[in-house]
């Protein structure tokens, strides 16, 4: 059973309400169209299960649900608090704007009142160190390189850095690097992403297993050289999940994630949002002071929310149509994350007394 979120490889934390699904704090439930998704408390977004007990755990939740009377409905979702804590969403047959002021909202608006937060703690910081190097004497001047520092920090995020390796449709894999933009291609689908790259190998190539820019530079050296690649609409789906959510790292006010609903809408839906927002750069380019209209970060506020929306969704209808083969590798690249991370934080001699004493409970 996977208990690591996909997203920010935080745990999920656990629950002892529903039985087939131990995993989750908060659980969100539609049995017409049989998804279960266990919610991260951390970040706010949905996992979408792919365990084999999804329906009965969707049973043991709806029969949950009926029996407690602390719940909060609208016509179509419910959301109530069970005794040992644990949420449930109860999906019905919600309009769109209705089950994304659910899903996204707090995602959005978690986002938005962190940026503030943060915002407001670098003035005041920035503020004191400012005053103490005054009253300490120091003049501004010996300031500037810190400032330099973070300005080049800055940049580098700006402009983006290697992230995890993704895989090509021919079996190879490649460093995505920078921002997509997204293009209008002549395939079935008509849209795609152009996307930079500092690296890329082949299906044969026995490197291509590496996950990160780190340890493909190490054993490639003179190959991770920087360059440009192209993908179409479903190829593109993996890196359009791992990049949209830091493009759209502000958040929104929940009137502007309507105003994304509303494009969906009229795009005609999540499958056919890409194809849709590939016709409209140029007119977006109209109305735009500055940069590459096609980039996901240069593309109007509303319109990146919406294609975080809809590549969710998109992806997940996909998994529910029998792709449900890379959802499992999803969960089990964020188990394998998150293990690897707790591992640098134990001693070898502490994971030994602790495996030996797992040993003696079996």
């Amino acid at each position: 059973m996977y208990s690591t979120c996909i997203h920010c490889r935080k745990p999920l934390g656990s629950n002892e309400s529903i039985e087939a699904l131990p995993i989750g704090r908060r659980l969100a439930f539609d049995a017409s169209q049989g998804r279960l998704w266990v919610v991260c408390r951390a970040c706010e977004r949905w996992n979408l299960t792919p365990f084999e007990e999804r329906w009965e755990a969707i049973e043991q939740g709806e029969r949950a649900f009926r029996n407690t009377r602390v719940r909060a409905n609208t016509d179509n979702i419910g959301l109530a608090r069970l005794a040992d804590g644990t949420e449930l969403i109860r999906v019905g047959a919600p309009l769109r704007p209705e089950f994304a002021a659910w899903r996204y909202g707090d995602q959005f608006g978690r986002r938005r009142t962190k940026l503030i937060t943060n915002t407001a703690v670098g003035v005041a910081a920035a503020g004191l160190t400012i005053a103490g190097a005054a009253w300490a004497g120091v003049s501004l001047a010996a300031l500037l390189p810190i400032s330099h520092v973070l300005s080049m920090y800055n940049l580098v995020n700006a402009v983006g850095r290697p992230q995890q390796a993704l895989s090509l449709p021919d079996g190879g894999k490649f460093i995505p690097f920078g921002t997509a933009r997204i293009i209008q291609r002549d395939s079935p689908e008509g849209w795609g992403v152009d996307i930079g790259h500092a690296g890329r190998w082949t299906a044969d190539d026995p490197t291509r297993h590496s996950k990160t820019w780190w340890d493909l530079a190490k054993k490639q050296e003179g190959k991770n050289e920087l360059g440009r690649l192209q993908l179409d609409g479903a190829d593109a789906l993996p890196l359009l999940r791992a990049q949209l959510p830091r493009v759209n790292k502000a958040g929104a006010a929940g009137r502007i994630v309507q105003d994304g609903v509303q494009l969906i809408e009229e795009a005609g839906g999540p499958e056919r949002f890409g194809r849709w927002a590939a016709g409209k750069r140029r007119e977006w380019a109209a109305r735009a002071t500055f940069g590459d209209t096609g980039d996901l970060n240069q593309i109007p506020h509303a319109a990146r929310l919406a294609f975080e929306m809809a590549v969710h969704e998109d992806s997940e209808q996909r998994a529910m149509e029998g792709e449900l083969a890379e959802l499992e590798r999803a969960w089990q690249d964020a188990e394998g994350v998150a293990h690897i991370a707790d591992n640098l934080l134990t001693a070898p001699q502490l994971q030994q007394r602790l495996d030996a004493l797992k040993d003696e409970l079996r």
